[in-house]
This record gives C-alpha cells, sequence and structure tokens, in this order.
C-alpha cells in the first residue's frame, strides 16, 4: 500500500511507498531524482537492525527557538491509526514513535528499530516477533507497554478510521473478519503479546515487508484507557520528542518538547527546537515569498508546499542556498470513476486532457516534477517507460475537436464531468478553470463543485459523493521500494472499501492477476510489475499527470534541513535555528 500525498496545488493528492522480499528486510533498490540534471539515478534502500540512539548530531546544531512551517495544504486528523497523508506522516514522526522507523543517512533512507528491534520471522513465515525496549515513556510520564503496541493494531481494524493504511486487512490472520476493540472486542487472533517485552503478529499469507509497514503511526503505542476514540486526534499521546501544546484543526499546531522522550533511545530523531508553529491554508505563493525575504520571524520559517515555478530563478540564483531537494517516489493524476464513466466517455476525457496548460498553471517545474505515463514512477524497481496509451502521455495541450468526435460516437455528447476543488485558493481555482474550459470544448458538461481547503480531503476520500471524477487519492508514494505497494493497494477490489482506488473498479479477474504476482519472490515480481502497470493504465482509470520531486524553500536562519527520502516530505525532526 501506499501512503497519500499531500494535497496539492494542482491536484488533491495522497501517496505510499513498498518493497518486497521474503523472510527479513533486505537491502533494494530506488530511484534518486537528480533535480539538476532531470535525470532519476539508482539509490540504495538498506536496513540497520544494529542502530541505537541517540541519533547522530548533525554539524553546527543548536537548541532553542520555534520554526515556523507552512503549507497551503491541511491535515484532516492527527490520529495515528487515521494518518496517511504524506505531510501528517512527517509531522507525526516529532509525535510518534513506532516499532520500526527510516532513518536518514547520506541521503538515503535506512530502516533502523525504534521501540522494538527489526523482528525475527517464523519458519513458515506466518508469525513475526518483535522485542521492546524497556525505559520508554509517553509524554505524561507513564510506561509504554507492549499490550499499547498490540491494542493499536486492534484498533486499525476499527472502521471508524477511513483514512489509515488497510495491509492489515489482507496479511493479517483473520484481518477479514476483526472489526476492532470497539465493535469486535479485545480478542483478537492477529496479534498476541508475551511477557512484558514480546509482541507478536500472526499473519494469514507472508508479509515479508512487514517491518517496513511499522514504521507507520498506524503501529504507534497506545493505552487503551486513553483512548478517547473520535477525540484522539484533537490530542494524541506522545511518544516522540514533542507533543501537542495547542490545535486549531486547519488552521495550526503548535509542539512543545515532550520532556519524557528519552534521545538515548531513539536513533532517528533529535530535540534541537523548543518546538514547532505549522500554519495551513494560507497561499503558498505568499507564505513561500516570505520564506525566501526571510524577514523577522520568517528567516525561521519553512514552507512544505512544493515549490511554485515562478521562483525557480530565485532559488537557482542568488537564494540557492534557500532551496532543499531530494527523493519523491510519488506519482499524481486524476482519476475517473469506471462505475460512473463509461470506458469511451474516459478515452474522450484523455483526449481532450490539457495537460501543458495544467502544468503551468499548477506552478510545476523540472525541479519538482517530472512529466508522467505510468502508474509506476521511475524510482520504483519495476518501473518501465511502456510506449504510452493513446492521449495519456502526460504531455500536449489536448484536442478538444478529435474528443467531440468521441463522445459523439458513443452518443455522450453533454455528459457530465464533475469533481470537488478548493475554492480559497487561486492556484486550484486556475487549474480547475483550465480543465473546465478544455473539457467544455470538448463537448462535456462540468460541475466543479468549490469546497473549503479543510473540507477538501474529506469530499474526495467519499466514493458515495455526487461526483464522477479526481475522487480517492490523486497521489500516490512508495510505503517501500516495490510495485507490491502500489498495484495491490491502488487496483485490486478491496482498494475501493479501503479508500485508496484509482478508478474504483472491483474485478475479480485483475484481483487474482496482482495476487499471482505478489507471491512470487521479489526478483521475479518485479519485472511483472510493469507488465500489471500497462494493463490497468490501458483501462483508462486516471489521467498520469507526473512524477515528483521534492524542492522546498527555507528561511535564512533554519539549519538542519533535508528531505526525508522514505516520504518526499521535510525531515522536521532535524532542524534547528542557527542563532
Amino acid at each position: 500500500m501506499a501512503r497519500r500525498l499531500q494535497a496539492a496545488v494542482a491536484v488533491s493528492a495522497a501517496v505510499v511507498l513498498g518493497l518486497a522480499g521474503c523472510g527479513s528486510p533486505s537491502s533494494n533498490n530506488a530511484e534518486k531524482s537528480d533535480t539538476d540534471t532531470g535525470k532519476i539515478e539508482t539509490q540504495t534502500i538498506s536496513v540497520d537492525p544494529d542502530a541505537k540512539g541517540p541519533a547522530p548530531a548533525i554539524e553546527g546544531a543548536r537548541t532553542g527557538g520555534v520554526a515556523t512551517v507552512y503549507s497551503q495544504s491541511t491535515p484532516n486528523t492527527f490520529d495515528p491509526t487515521d494518518t496517511y497523508y504524506s505531510d501528517s506522516l512527517a509531522i507525526g514522526r516529532l509525535l510518534y514513535r513506532t516499532p520500526t522507523q527510516n532513518a536518514i543517512r547520506d541521503g538515503k533512507s535506512v530502516l533502523v528499530p525504534d521501540l522494538t528491534d527489526l523482528g525475527t520471522v517464523s519458519g513458515d513465515k506466518l508469525s513475526w516477533t518483535f522485542k521492546l525496549q524497556p525505559g520508554l515513556k509517553y509524554e505524561d510520564g507513564s510506561e509504554i507497554k507492549v499490550e499499547d503496541l498490540a491494542y493499536a493494531i486492534k484498533r486499525s481494524f476499527a472502521e471508524d478510521f477511513a483514512n489509515g493504511p488497510k495491509y492489515q486487512l489482507t496479511y493479517f490472520k483473520d484481518g477479514d473478519k476483526y472489526k476492532g476493540p470497539y465493535a469486535g472486542g479485545d480478542s483478537y487472533a492477529g496479534v498476541e503479546t508475551q511477557g512484558t517485552d514480546t509482541l507478536v503478529i500472526h499473519l494469514s499469507k507472508p508479509f515479508a515487508d512487514l517491518p517496513y509497514y511499522l514504521t507507520f503511526p498506524v503501529f504507534s503505542p497506545i493505552p487503551k484507557a486513553k483512548d478517547t476514540k473520535g477525540e484522539y486526534k484533537n490530542k494524541p499521546i506522545s511518544s516522540g520528542p514533542y507533543k501537542f501544546e495547542s490545535y486549531t484543526p486547519g488552521v495550526e499546531l503548535k509542539l512543545t518538547k515532550n520532556t519524557n522522550w528519552d534521545a538515548n533511545t531513539d536513533p532517528v530523531r533529535h530535540q534541537y527546537l523548543d518546538g514547532y508553529d505549522f500554519k495551513w491554508g494560507a497561499d503558498f505563493l505568499k507564505s513561500q515569498a516570505q520564506v525566501l525575504q526571510s524577514n523577522g520571524p520568517d528567516a525561521n520559517a519553512l514552507d512544505y508546499t512544493d515549490l511554485d515555478a515562478s521562483f525557480v530563478p530565485q532559488v537557482t540564483g542568488e537564494k540557492k542556498a534557500q532551496l532543499i531537494q531530494g527523493d519523491s517516489p510519488c506519482t499524481y493524476s486524476f482519476q475517473m470513476d469506471v462505475n460512473k464513466i463509461p470506458l469511451e466517455v474516459r478515452k474522450a476525457i484523455a483526449k481532450a486532457w490539457p495537460y501543458d496548460q495544467l502544468w503551468k498553471a499548477a506552478g510545476n517545474s523540472d525541479l519538482t516534477a517530472e512529466r508522467a505515463s505510468t502508474v509506476l514512477p521511475p524510482s520504483v524497481p519495476g518501473y518501465e517507460k511502456y510506449a504510452p496509451v493513446t492521449d495519456l502521455t502526460g504531455s500536449g495541450t489536448g484536442d478538444p475537436a478529435g474528443a467531440k468526435k468521441l463522445l459523439e460516437a458513443a452518443g455522450k455528447t453533454g455528459f457530465e464531468v464533475s469533481w470537488y476543488f478548493d475554492n480559497t485558493k487561486p492556484v486550484s481555482q486556475q487549474t480547475t478553470q483550465v480543465k473546465k474550459t478544455a473539457l467544455e470544448a470538448a463537448g462535456f458538461k462540468v460541475k466543479a463543485i468549490g469546497v473549503t481547503t479543510a473540507e477538501l480531503r474529506t469530499k474526495i476520500s467519499d466514493y458515495s459523493a455526487p461526483v464522477n471524477f479526481g475522487q480517492g487519492p490523486q497521489g500516490w508514494c512508495s510505503d517501500w521500494p516495490s510495485g507490491g505497494s502500489w498495484l495491490p493497494v491502488l487496483f485490486q477490489s478491496h482498494s475501493v472499501a479501503d479508500g485508496t482506488s484509482w478508478g474504483q473498479r472491483q474485478d475479480k479477474t485483475v484481483d487474482a492477476a496482482i495476487d499471482a504476482v505478489a507471491a512470487l519472490p521479489a526478483e521475479e515480481a518485479t519485472a511483472k510489475w510493469a507488465e500489471l502497470d500497462k494493463q490497468m493504465t490501458e483501462q483508462y482509470l486516471y489521467i498520469p499527470f507526473y512524477y515528483t520531486k521534492a524542492a522546498n524553500v527555507i528561511g535564512t536562519n533554519v539549519g538542519g534541513a533535508s528531505v526525508d527520502p522514505s516520504g518526499g516530505m521535510p525531515a522536521f525532526f532535524n532542524l534547528f535555528l542557527k542563532s
């Protein structure tokens, strides 16, 4: 499965990473975006089972001060069970510790122990055993117990949480039957604890990538007695280096130090800053300009919305030191609901699609994006740049006359295409107008429904909503580098119920084909994911837009800034202020 991308300027986004193997985690290859040349080169992702805290010090780091972090997109929840957007995941790393974690070494992602070791798999590959570190505490000083890890796993099955990852439903024992502790009680065969330090996860089928999956907040410990269910998102209990100070959903989150976090037990994170002030919803053009100007407190700021093309001359010239770049293994696209839009109409939409106009209106540049024509981005082993499917090329100005002929031939002239957009942001309004103009010129009726930034993620996650375009995750990134974290998550029938579907199609033949590849050894499966990629694209389930590259701006007083290659977001846990 893949984690969802933050809602981007051009489209509402969502993402994830994947890696396949057997037995225990092993090194694998991903690819690195070289934003100076525009090429994508190979990097190595590996594991270090012996990593221990504290995290290596960052040269020149000093303690103190508060960093301001801007973004136009707005996280919709901080409940760890329900967290799957890339920005929520990145912020969550300041708040939640998980059984395993991704460290950054020389710009590469390395899987390391966190609350537990990296696990031991049984001979039949159907059970994994993890050992909890002793002496770990929550923000209130209470002990982190192995039972809290087990409870978090049980909670992840509750149908109350629609946005979180769902691998556990298909891989964990009885995952298709258990409904979580609220509706199904505490008895669940997929997880058990032994003594005070041992967690055992039982599987319905081998899942070699489980240690990678355990880096997600859905596995952060939650004491059952402190689970406030629907209210937990507003004040989750912290196990990481920072905790909530104040929170106004959709507007601002202030974090302060968690004094009960022990750096000596954490091989990844630092606690250089006194706190963070996350501010959402502002016009990103304005906030990026403020950060680059770095007047007053904006010298201590960072903006994590993709760099707008209008600022490229500055960050490649006199303000080059204020640009951070790195890997971002994700693909953006526009989804078409196959249950509401017939194939011939989907082909007509693709023929009319204004790729070049959208690229410009969205503020894309070669620093932040590369044209896409596939599901898998070049960062994922198994990617193949096959000949683009007709009109799904990622480039061109569209052919409204040709699209109109397709509509007429199908007897669908005047077919209504509808979607949600952020009516509070100029760029969202501009990209919506570009799409509307192109589709109307092709003979479509267009119904673009404006909603607020805070509403957008909830609206596009509702597959029963009265629209037929742009629902579900518009962006996807690898949870770990493999097609196994893409095709099963986006295109199998369960993806509709999981809220991760590209196209909302449910097809048992496709399910079986994907399962057959997923069951192969990693070295055999890698080459076959591209075949399935092409088959999905040929069904016109989505319109490819671009593969992402990370490029963000920082204030002149911000130190330690870099991109976390496991998520394509800034590594907030490394930040400090220079003075």
